[in-house]
């Protein structure tokens, strides 16, 4: 009996031992890293962060996909650790920087152009004419001559086309009318290309999410939204006839080829923009999505936490982004990235 108690007696110490490992582990706070901006790779941040913490527990991300106008805004106010941003920052903004800023490219990624249509599948064809006119409100009506002559057998209703656009300061805004710019010098003209811009019509919603969600919710709607948002909605997307004068649908390998050029011209700084992309492959309406990382960090551990982070998002970080429907960053620009990194300091010292 002596040596059954005296087997409890040693349980139960271990177990008291084993609770107080862990509550002196649980007791150690992860270093936790602040982020916010853009809505456009939501999806594969929230992987990203989620993965990278469950294999590093003393490093954790708060990410607040606010819009990329609001990431930019928080790291210029230095109330974030990091950006995200669809759209570079222009130069006057840059100077406005309390210090030098990386615009890091993470994946790339194509602006859909979805609607809501009873009965119509994905396939609808668009020129850019098309889309200008209806983001013009020159064309009000789904059986608009201009759309049927492009879609002969699909059932067009005689409705009144919704046009929804995002209400935030948005990358995908960027990109989108930075294509409508491209295209149309009437559009440049008239509304320019931007963040934000004075929509000619339409209703607004915040975030791709909001996009999508007018959208779903408004029979006979038309809107812009990252294919991510596309594709986990549900939503019917159209084909866009690109500057080769091919009908191309929003995929991984059209991105990909838009963004070809650009990745063997790329400029020191990242910031290029891949729309109206010339070859018969490419999707007119991509665009890669950046991190705003300071270069001469402030605080020496989340610094450091942040690059080993960025390092990993490069290589094992890019092998997520074809199942979340962004492409991944061309080789070129990876080697790129990696000698980018290596300037990322403290007190002048790198962290890489």
């Amino acid at each position: 009996m002596r040596n059954v108690f005296g087997i409890m007696a040693r349980t139960a110490a271990a177990a008291v031992l084993s609770l107080a490992v862990a509550t002196g582990a649980m007791a150690a706070d992860p270093l936790t890293i602040n982020g916010a901006g853009a809505t456009f790779p939501y999806p594969l941040y929230s992987k990203w962060f989620y993965d990278y913490s469950n294999a590093n527990p003393g490093v954790r991300f708060n990410y607040q996909s606010i819009g990329s106008g609001g990431g930019i805004k928080q790291i210029t106010e230095g109330t974030v650790d990091f950006g995200a941003s669809d759209a570079p920052m222009k130069d006057a903004d840059m100077a406005r920087m309390p210090g030098p800023v990386f615009h890091l490219p993470t994946a790339m990624g194509a602006v859909s152009v979805v609607y809501n249509l009873e009965g119509v599948a994905s396939g609808l064809r668009f020129t850019p004419e098309v889309l200008v006119d209806i983001y013009l409100g020159k064309i009000r009506k789904w059986n608009d001559p201009k759309i049927a002559v492009l879609n002969k057998g699909a059932k067009l209703p005689a409705t009144d086309i919704i046009v929804a656009h995002r209400s935030d300061g948005s990358g995908t805004t960027s990109i989108f009318t930075g294509y409508l710019s491209a295209v149309s010098p009437e559009w440049k003209s008239r509304v320019g290309s931007g963040t934000s811009v004075n929509w000619p019509v339409g209703l607004g919603g915040k975030g791709n999410e909001g996009v999508s969600g007018v959208v779903k919710q408004t029979p006979a709607g038309i809107g812009y939204v990252e294919l991510a948002y596309a594709k986990q909605n549900h939503m019917t997307y159209a084909l866009l006839r690109n500057r080769d004068g091919h009908f191309v649908a929003p995929t991984l390998e059209a991105t990909s080829a838009a963004a070809a050029g650009a990745a063997k011209t790329m400029p020191a700084d990242y910031r290029v923009s891949i729309v109206n992309a010339p070859g018969k492959n490419s999707y007119p309406i991509a665009g890669f999505t950046w991190l705003l990382v300071y270069k001469n960090q402030t605080n020496e551990a989340k610094g450091k936490a942040l690059v080993q982070f960025l390092k990993w998002a490069f290589t094992d970080g890019q092998k997520m982004e074809a199942a979340l429907d962004y492409a991944r960053l061309p080789k070129p620009v990876v080697d790129m990235l990696q000698k980018t990194l290596r300037q990322i300091n403290y007190k002048g010292k790198s962290l890489y």
